[in-house]
């Protein structure tokens, strides 16, 4: 696989667009000119053309780091996005969720084949459901049939808080996708599960549990797994903002930043920031949270259907074959107003974090995927796909 290193400051005159701004860390090394070049260009359209509110990017290539940004964080006030800043990363929090079960089945205290129904005994009871035949492997790389309750709209508008096993009553109110294990369907409804496992192994809040196996030995001071219904973003923050996901130019904007996100929990509630999510993909990629056993559970994938193209999918991550033929590895989330990317060789040795604090795109990218896409390939390939 080819190696790019990150990019340098580019703050002389001329050197980019007014609308980017751009920072380095003191260890940075020797540019690749043409992929920083694409990625600044990448980050200018987005806001330019996309109409998106504001964007940031960290790339970072072992030590050395570079991050920029394009657009703003508050639209009232103009201020730019910062490094720090946090953002609610979405699908993301799978991939937390998963790294727990794996390093429980690390312990001996589960196993991938153990059932939902040997953890949560008559929680999937309900149309043809049959908890007994849907392992843990298949809740983590979404292979059990079960419903993801997020499309169930109506049923979550029904009530202002949720719990995981409110959450869960949804899904198995309609029948299986698929007969468990003969497919794949993206389903929040699995890592709900996956979270209700983890505390009932462990005796343990996910939110303590997270914290305590990977946020803190890895010093991730700005992630965290909001408690209960706690609708704020601890810490420095951009305004997060929401067309809720209607396609139509003049659609109405809504500010989304505070947001009661227990509809999401283990499916996607977490927080965090760029420079938190490399080091953690950083360490997951490069086989310091996992041993190789695990590893190469979470890294063994299957075939996607109906969700983002090029991809493949194993326990709570993805690989994302670009244009130019590298893969990458990582996850992406979207939640109401923020949607983000983290993605890195195989190795862990370079890593992308991309978040945008809209979730709309206006300029025939179709949604943020086709920004971060072009992101992607600027920073592995050496130039954008636009």
């Amino acid at each position: 696989m080819s190696r790019h290193t990150a990019c340098p400051d580019s703050g002389r005159p001329g050197a980019e667009p007014p609308e980017v701004s751009d920072a380095v860390s003191e260890f940075a090394p020797t540019p690749a000119a043409e992929g920083c070049a694409a990625i600044r260009r990448v980050l200018e359209q987005a806001v330019t053309q996309g109409g998106l509110p504001g964007i940031l990017v960290e790339v970072r290539d072992g030590e050395r780091q570079w991050f920029a940004t394009a657009g703003v964080a508050d639209t009232g006030t103009g201020d730019e996005r910062a490094q720090q800043d946090r953002f609610r990363i979405g699908s993301i929090s799978k991939t937390f969720v998963a790294t727990v079960v794996l390093q429980l089945a690390a312990e001996g205290r589960l196993s991938l084949d153990d059932t939902a129904e040997q953890w949560l005994p008559g929680v999937l009871d309900g149309h043809h459901h049959d908890g007994a035949g849907v392992s843990i492997r298949m809740l983590l790389n979404h292979t059990s049939g079960i419903f993801n309750y997020t499309d169930d709209r109506e049923a979550l508008h029904r009530y202002e808080t949720h719990s995981p096993e409110s959450l869960v009553r949804i899904a198995i109110s309609h029948p299986l996708t698929f007969p468990s294990g003969s497919g794949w369907a993206y389903s929040n409804t699995n890592y709900v599960l996956a979270g209700m496992i983890i505390e009932r192994v462990t005796g343990r809040a996910l939110a303590a549990e997270i914290t305590r196996r990977i946020s803190s030995p890895l010093g991730l001071t700005g992630t965290y797994l909001p408690h209960g219904v706690d609708p704020t973003i601890d810490g420095p923050h951009s305004r997060h903002y929401t067309k809720l996901f209607r396609t139509d130019p003049g659609a109405p904007i809504h500010d989304a930043t505070e947001l009661d996100s227990s509809m999401f929990w283990a499916a996607g509630g977490m927080i965090s920031t760029a420079g938190d999510l490399n080091r953690f993909f950083g360490a997951l990629l490069g086989g310091r949270l996992l041993p190789p056993d695990r590893q190469r559970d979470m890294f063994t994938t299957v075939p996607t259907r109906d969700w983002i193209a090029n991809t493949a999918y194993g326990l709570g991550v993805s690989s994302v074959r670009l244009p130019c033929g590298e893969t990458v590895w990582g996850m992406g989330g979207a939640l109401f107003g923020s949607w983000s990317y983290a993605y890195g060789t195989r190795d862990g040795a370079q890593m992308v974090t991309i978040n945008v604090n809209g979730d709309w795109c206006d300029g025939g990218w179709h949604d943020p995927i086709g920004i971060f896409t072009d992101l992607l390939q600027a920073t592995f390939c050496g130039r954008s796909g636009t």
